[in-house]
């Protein structure tokens, strides 16, 4: 018996909710602006182009397809249309390189999300690849130590774990908010965890989150880097507690309860004093030992 055009049309939706997609997302204005330049590319408009994307992406969902966004960045695109002889004003070359970004690009899953969340969430998805790829690009070129031949670049993850540990065991239980500064040659590495330590001393965090913080803790102490640390500690009906540490000589040196005060209270562009955060102690960071074995290699 021959498919009916009714049958034809529910198998092909069938096929589809099995067939993943993703769309490439020009977040922001200035890289919006460079797809402008190309004859094929239809919008005249940020906001309408992104209000077009929301209506394709919720379209993609009501079929039950499985999609994900991912960043295109117009830059990336001229490389890539460059080594692979596509020509960049032309949409199949920009569906391509959305393919390929579909396994190598910054991405998120869409899950009905509006585009008021899912871009802040794209776009910290990209620089949290971008920072992880610089810091392990860092540690795997730090090369050995010409006097014992130990690899510089593990030798610091392990040290930055053991720092890490330290945090943790010293901040005791609550919800423990860490961000890492580290600034390097041609780049400024920032990492963030959160985290929380139940009563019976465990902690829980977001594994691939820790693996993070930690490479760019062990990339600051490879590049011999003044970068710093900030620990914000939330215990309920208690004031949230403050501490600071800058990281110096292949580990972090406590900051003084004036400086971590200081660090807070100062505009960062202006150099500006800001008003403290009500219900909040400034307190001194707490020695650190980053545990037996540790080695520091001053790099040449």
């Amino acid at each position: 018996m021959p498919a009916t055009t009714t049958t034809t049309t529910r198998l092909r939706r069938a096929l589809r909710r099995e067939i993943p997609c993703t769309v490439g997302l020009l977040a922001d204005e200035r890289d919006f602006a460079a797809m402008r330049r190309y004859r094929t590319f239809a919008f005249d408009d940020h906001p309408t182009y992104l209000k077009e994307v929301e209506a394709l992406l919720a379209s993609l969902a009501r079929q039950g397809a499985h999609t994900t966004v991912a960043l295109f960045d117009p830059d990336e695109y001229v490389s890539y249309c460059a080594e692979t002889g596509l020509d960049p004003d032309h949409p199949t070359s920009r569906s391509r390189f959305t393919d390929h970004l579909a396994t190598t690009g910054a991405r998120v899953t869409y899950t009905g999300q509006p585009l008021s969340a899912l871009l802040p969430e794209l776009v910290d998805t990209a620089v949290r690849r971008a920072t992880w790829e610089y810091a392990t690009t860092v540690l795997a070129t730090a090369g050995d130590c010409p006097d014992c031949g130990l690899d510089l670049g593990r030798d610091a993850f392990d040290r930055a774990t053991r720092l890490l540990l330290a945090l943790l065991d010293g901040a005791g239980t609550g919800t423990h908010h860490l961000v890492c500064s580290v600034p390097a040659a041609d780049d400024h590495l920032l990492a963030v965890l959160h985290t929380t330590r139940d009563d019976d001393g465990t902690n829980h965090h977001d594994p691939t989150a820790a693996t993070e913080f930690t490479a760019v803790v062990a990339a600051g102490i490879t590049l011999a880097s003044p970068g710093g640390l900030v620990l914000r500690v939330t215990r309920p009906g208690r004031p949230d507690r403050l501490h600071g540490w800058r990281l110096t000589d292949g580990t972090l040196a406590p900051l003084t309860e004036a400086e971590v005060f200081a660090a807070y209270c100062t505009d960062a562009r202006t150099g500006e004093p800001l008003p403290p955060e009500h219900g909040v102690d400034h307190r001194a960071g707490f020695p650190l030992a980053p545990g037996p074995g540790a080695h520091h290699h001053d790099r040449p």
